[in-house]
């Protein structure tokens, strides 16, 4: 008779967790991620894989403190109005279809290393809607561009996403170190979008189109940008020499998020509706799910092989596999996954590799990243559709452009020893 022991009860919840994770990407699927992740820790608890002091222990609290305190500070930010007012008067400057699709792409990509990709698709799609018909002009590869290139801007720094964060709290990367050997990967991504942009609508930068700009309704509440700006700005700062201060870029994340909310102008309470915390379920469930996993030594038989050993082989198989796996459970889950096998092979090299491909792999495809669905959902509610198919065709050419890109740049740096 089949004996059901931990390992298989762990085996068969993981998998359960990820297909219901896998599903979640689909439509009309009333199951989301956190639910499905929930579901997987709390199994994992009940059913006796792991105990419930260990699932707490289980959980990277490092982690969810960043993202907490990252979330305070945005949402701060949001409310201000702060990126609106960033989108507006820099697209103000914009004369013809071309420079408003350059200025798009290269505002858009440096606010999302910064300010997180998710916030600020959600502030730019409003403005770029508005000002594209005003101008008579067809809005989709502009925010087409938008999706692209804050996927592509948000790989440079360790806040500018979420699974970055995952990478920079769990390698011995400084923030500045993080910055320095992406940056190239990310202006040379951006860089590509404009002419396969162009390319791919002609007709929207064929001829004399002047961009019409008319002052938007946005609400911006100044007084309160005296305070939450300096700050946001303040807590960058630390981030760049938290090594030297012998500060953690978690609690500079936190002191930020807690100045925000005492000197800030904006109600606390409305600041703290604002923070994802279903985002922070999701994660503390992950880390519960993949401890369980890892703790009843299902995944020994894959750290013994050190399938990334060797780091230029490494290098090509992270991003092989981020391109596979971030289309079907996303780079969040994908990254969590991989988190043993980074530790054990313990390269900086490796690290960037996957903050880099996971993160460039979430362009491919409408449900590649977090941020695609934003904009998508955004602008269908100004009456502007973006199909599967026509988001396809730039995504995939400029994923796999760039993967070849980011896979080529850091060969050279750990070639010429700038990376070990």
């Amino acid at each position: 008779m089949f004996e059901w022991n931990t390992q298989t009860v762990a085996l068969v919840i993981f998998i359960i967790t990820y297909i219901g994770i896998i599903l979640t990407r689909l439509p009309k699927i009333n199951v989301d991620r956190p639910s499905a992740a929930f579901f997987g820790a709390v199994a994992m608890i009940v059913f006796g894989v792991i105990g419930f002091d260990e699932a707490i222990h289980a959980i990277d609290f490092n982690t969810i403190a960043l993202l907490l305190g990252m979330m305070i500070i945005i949402a701060t930010l949001e409310l201000d109005g702060f990126f609106s007012l960033i989108a507006e008067k820099t697209i103000d400057y914009s004369r013809t279809p071309m420079q408003l699709l350059t200025i798009i792409v290269f505002v858009t990509g440096l606010a999302s290393a910064f300010l997180v990709n998710d916030a600020v698709v959600l502030l730019f799609t409003p403005v770029i809607i508005t000002i594209c018909r005003a101008s008579r002009i067809n809005a989709v590869p502009f925010l087409i561009a938008e999706i692209l290139s804050s996927n592509i801007g948000s790989a440079m720094t360790m806040t500018g996403n979420p699974q970055n964060m995952l990478i920079g709290i769990n390698s011995n990367l400084t923030y500045g170190g993080f910055l320095l050997h992406l940056l190239p990967v990310s202006i040379v991504g951006m860089l590509v979008i404009i002419p396969v942009i162009r390319f791919l609508y002609p007709d929207v930068f064929r001829g004399k189109t002047e961009i019409q700009y008319h002052e938007t309704n946005f609400n911006y509440d100044f007084t309160s940008m005296k305070f939450s700006v300096p700050i946001f700005l303040g807590v960058i700062v630390l981030f760049f020499i938290s090594h030297l201060m012998h500060l953690s870029i978690p609690v500079i994340a936190l002191i930020g998020g807690s100045l925000v909310l005492i000197f800030g102008r904006i109600k606390p309470s409305k600041i703290i509706k604002e923070v994802d915390w279903v985002l922070l379920l999701f994660f503390a469930s992950l880390f519960v799910v993949v401890y369980a996993v890892e703790n009843v030594g299902l995944m020994n038989p894959l750290l013994e092989t050190q399938a990334l050993a060797g780091d230029t082989h490494g290098l090509l198989v992270l991003h092989g596999l981020s391109l596979f796996l971030s289309q079907i459970v996303s780079n969040v889950p994908f990254t969590i996954v991989m988190l043993p096998l980074m530790k054990l092979a313990n390269s900086d090299l490796l690290w960037l590799s996957l903050a880099s491909a996971s993160t460039l792999a979430g362009n491919a495809t409408i449900i590649g990243a977090m941020a695609n669905l934003i904009v998508i959902e955004s602008a269908a509610g100004y009456g502007v559709k973006i199909k599967f198919w026509e988001f396809l065709k730039p995504g995939l050419l400029i994923t796999v452009l760039t993967l070849f890109l980011s896979f080529g740049i850091l060969y050279i740096q750990y070639y010429y020893g700038y990376l070990r």
